[in-house]
């Protein structure tokens, strides 16, 4: 449960960081995970998830495990590091 929270808040700090540069005053939500987890998973995120990137990390973690088949091998590749 703690390693699925985990990679779920690391995935998560990705869209916190592209959102952060397109919002004036919204604070950014504090996520987890290296800077290089981040950002082999951000155009992920991105490209796949960008209707949950809002929600929780749960959330992402959820969309990533659904297009799995189509996201990167970076991506993929933190995924599986992280028992997912």
């Amino acid at each position: 449960m703690l390693r699925t929270l985990t990679i779920a808040a690391l995935l998560a700090s990705v869209t916190t960081a592209t959102m952060a540069q397109n919002a004036v005053e919204t604070p950014a939500i504090q996520r987890s995970g290296t800077p290089e987890e981040q950002k082999a998973c951000a155009k992920d995120v991105s490209r796949y998830c960008q209707t949950v990137m809002n929600d929780s990390d749960l959330a992402i973690l959820a969309c990533l495990k659904q297009f799995r088949p189509k996201i990167s091998k970076a991506c993929d590749s933190v995924l599986v590091s992280h028992g997912q």
